[in-house]
């Protein structure tokens, strides 16, 4: 991690041995700024580079939406519908007639435990049914708060899934689990593996594409606030 300017914008340095020249990049998802650096660049050149390319990255920065903040009388995203968020006693997130309703205190890890909780709800079952249509085997599924990925297969067959995907439309979170199991069939990206896509859920496109264009804004909501 290298920092420039004032006030501090952080910037990630990662080296790729494939890398013919320095790139700057900054996530549209969670305003982090990254270098990738080619083997013989030093760091004090990648911070040279980072120092001239201020004035762009602050540019791209303040173009970038605004974080959502969780708050009661505040709407978030769930199962593909947006929801008011509205004030209630104790200790349990309910579904009601008027929203979410939820304790005004610690709102927003009471919310993230609940989206938490539905989503394993929701994916445990899609990718166990996937799973048993390929008849393969399945490992653990975890679930994270990952911003590149939305899940994930390892060589052992266990599967990560981000628990964002609960406020996307459940078409699209099976879509998800349908990818990630297709890929204990298959591990890469050839056309065989979107054949196995597509036998699993033939209309898979469609829920890639809506993934694609709203799934930044699912990661602009902020449970810390």
């Amino acid at each position: 991690m290298i920092y420039i300017g004032q006030p501090v914008i952080e910037v990630r340095l990662k080296r790729n041995a494939r890398a013919r020249r320095l790139t700057l990049r900054l996530s549209s998802v969670d305003a982090v700024a990254s270098l990738t650096l080619p083997p013989r660049i030093s760091l004090r050149e990648a911070t040279a580079f980072a120092v001239r390319q201020e004035d762009w990255l602050r540019g791209q920065i303040a173009r970038l939406p605004a974080r959502l903040p969780v708050t009661i009388g505040s709407e978030i995203m769930f199962q593909g519908n947006n929801m008011r968020l509205v004030a209630g006693r104790g200790r349990l997130v309910a579904l009601g007639a008027e929203g979410i309703v939820i304790n005004p205190v610690q709102t927003g890890a009471r919310l993230r435990a609940f989206l938490k909780t539905e989503a394993r709800n929701a994916l445990v079952p899609a990718a166990e049914a996937f799973a048993a249509q390929l008849s393969k085997p399945m490992g653990r599924i975890s679930l994270r708060d990952t911003r590149s990925r939305w899940g994930s297969c390892s060589g052992a067959g266990n599967l990560m899934f981000s628990w964002r995907l609960v406020m996307a439309p459940p078409a699209v979170l099976r879509y998800v689990a349908a990818h990630e199991v297709a890929h204990l069939q298959e591990m890469n990206h050839s056309q065989a593996f979107w054949d196995v896509v597509a036998y699993l859920m033939p209309d898979y496109q469609i829920h890639r594409v809506w993934l694609k264009k709203h799934g930044a804004k699912l990661h602009r909501v902020d449970f810390l606030s």
